[in-house]
């Protein structure tokens, strides 16, 4: 081949490659961009009632993954979460869904969610299910959970990312937050989609 006949073929090449990433780039802005973070899920809510993802659309929810055994994390990402919500205003608990999806199903059943979600208010709802269904939940929002045991006859723990996630009343993923995020940033990404 000649040396002219190879430059042409790797221009084409270049030309190819360049075209196949603009393609992907206008694919990934047409489908939202980004990873595709939550999904479906099948849990129990802390009256014993099963429930899916679909229960909860109509409204924006936070979702918050955590386990009622928790020693400081989960305490202070829930209290955040409400006082977010709190700071919409009068009855902004009423039109946001939020949620506390244990990573701890083996001691956290619905009674026990029951007492402990009523610690920050009345609209906090509280999910378990069997491992099963709590991994495929975590794996859909891609928190990372484990079980870490007690040193010195201890109680077990369950390590797990701290992350507050935001879905618009259908559904999707917008945003997500830590538990070191200002209410005043969680109320205001909440805000625009009430």
């Amino acid at each position: 081949m000649s040396r002219n006949a190879k430059l042409a073929l790797a221009a084409w090449i270049v030309v190819l490659i360049g075209f196949a990433g603009w393609i992907g780039v206008q694919f990934s802005q047409d489908s939202g961009g980004g990873p595709t973070i939550g999904g479906p899920f099948t849990l129990t809510d802390h009256n014993g009632k099963r429930v899916t993802e679909a229960d909860f659309k109509g409204k924006p929810t936070l979702i918050y993954f955590g386990f009622t055994y928790c020693p400081d994390v989960c305490p202070t990402s829930l209290l955040l979460m409400q006082t977010a919500v709190e700071q919409l205003g009068k009855d902004a608990d009423k039109n946001v869904n939020m949620l506390l999806i244990t990573v701890d199903p083996e001691r956290d059943t619905p009674a026990v969610l029951k007492d402990y979600v009523g610690n920050f208010g009345p609209t906090i709802v509280g999910l378990t299910g069997s491992p099963d269904d709590i991994a495929a939940a975590a794996k859909a929002f891609r928190v990372y959970y484990r079980k870490v045991e007690g040193k010195d006859g201890a109680p077990y723990l369950m390590d797990h990312s701290s992350i507050f996630y935001l879905l618009d009343k259908r559904g999707r993923f917008v945003k997500h937050f830590t538990h070191q995020s200002r209410a005043e940033d969680i109320a205001a990404a909440i805000k625009p989609l009430m």
